[in-house]
């Protein structure tokens, strides 16, 4: 069973930049779709972005054009590039990966953007 870490977070100030590392404990070569998601107080998980095997991604509207995610399957690992960050994007933001009968999730990193 492939777990998940997640690192990177912290607290940065509006319009700053922050990256998010996911380490995964096995090879996340054949993990379809690899993904991020984030958990504001009082709000439910909401996706932010994803990345198929394929490198094709998908991205929430709310973070078109200021995030990118990659993977680098040699390291087993999953980024999150977040840049021009906002006060809404705080939240706790987990690392998800998803295949046929196999869904893992990290135990989250706390992103705080300060006004």
């Amino acid at each position: 069973q492939v777990q998940l870490v997640e690192s990177g977070g912290g607290l940065v100030q509006n319009g700053g930049s922050l990256r998010l590392s996911c380490a995964a404990s096995g090879s996340i070569f054949t993990i379809h779709i690899m993904g991020w998601y984030r958990q504001a107080p009082g709000k439910e998980r909401e996706l932010v972005a994803t990345i198929t095997s394929g490198s094709s991604t998908n991205y929430a509207d709310s973070v078109k054009g200021r995030f990118t995610i990659s993977r680098d399957n040699a390291r087993n690992t999953v980024y999150l590039q977040m840049n021009s960050l906002k006060p809404e994007d705080t939240a706790v933001y987990f690392c998800m990966g998803d295949d046929v009968g196999f869904q893992a999730w990290g135990q989250g990193t706390q992103v705080t953007v300060s006004s």
